[in-house]
């Protein structure tokens, strides 16, 4: 019997009727490929950062990086997604007790055979607890619904855990050109405006540079971030920026801002 992890955020973080939230979706990537469309024979991307905040804030910036998987339907058919826990403590990265996740716009199965990639990696936990509330994964999943149609799924909820304990799981999960990995992150919370343009700009610069972040001040998923960075050095990965803005460029006030960035990061060979 499938066990379905149901949304948690709909119609808050996003649509909660289908049809609404197909256009919109839809709509931000129409939008976000008008304003930074890919290039004919611009490379696909192995991995994406993107955020995860409320559509009307972080969606437009999200969108700028999943426009780059188009022409991935039929071709990507796993993602591995990760992001950081808000609400409930883990203890290195947790795998969810359900065996499908679900949103208005249908149900994703999770990947069995990836599951026991992961079986006996001691920083692999299972907690539905960290599962049940956590938006950082849901908001990304009707993006790549729209994108891919059908893919399996690989969710981890990443808590206390070094970028290497973060990339052993990133490596055993790397798989082929049929693999996606997902780190979805947030930057800075809640400083003025141009105090988060500034930081959020020095924190693009490392991730450019394949810097490690120093601390979740500048990415509440600085741990998932770090462990594809770590990996992405070793792996020979470019990364690219897509877009960076924060909640005052799109749809908030800016004496308290919250700050996004997409990025994505290219196979040496087929960057070439």
């Amino acid at each position: 019997m499938t066990q379905i992890r149901p949304p948690a955020v709909a119609g808050a973080f996003y649509p909660a009727d289908p049809a609404t939230l197909a256009l919109e979706v839809d709509s931000l990537l129409e939008e976000a490929g008008r304003l930074h469309p890919p290039g004919d024979d611009e490379p696909f991307p192995k991995a994406l950062i993107v955020p995860h905040a409320g559509y009307i804030y972080s969606g437009p910036v999200a969108a700028t990086a999943y426009i780059r998987l188009r022409k991935g339907r039929g071709r990507i058919t796993r993602v591995v997604l990760l992001g950081p826990v808000h609400r409930v403590a883990v203890r290195g990265l947790a795998l969810p007790e359900a065996s499908a996740f679900a949103t208005p716009l249908g149900t994703i199965l999770l990947d069995g055979e990836a599951r026991n990639l992961l079986a006996g990696v001691p920083q692999v936990t299972v907690s539905g607890p960290a599962h049940a509330l956590e938006h950082s994964l849901e908001v990304q999943l009707p993006f790549l619904q729209r994108l891919l149609g059908e893919f399996t799924l690989i969710p981890l909820a990443v808590g206390d855990a070094s970028p290497e304990a973060v990339a052993q799981v990133l490596e055993r999960l790397w798989g082929g050109a049929e693999t996606l990995i997902v780190i979805s992150s947030d930057l800075s919370h809640y400083l003025p405006y141009d105090t988060a343009r500034r930081m959020d700009g020095e924190s693009v610069r490392d991730l450019l540079e394949l810097k490690l972040l120093s601390s979740h001040e500048q990415a509440c998923g600085a741990t998932p971030v770090n462990g594809l960075i770590a990996l992405a050095r070793r792996r020979g990965l470019i990364p690219r920026l897509m877009d960076q803005r924060n909640s005052g460029d799109t749809a908030g006030d800016r004496g308290r801002v919250v700050g996004y960035a997409s990025l994505a990061f290219y196979e040496e060979a087929s960057h070439e």
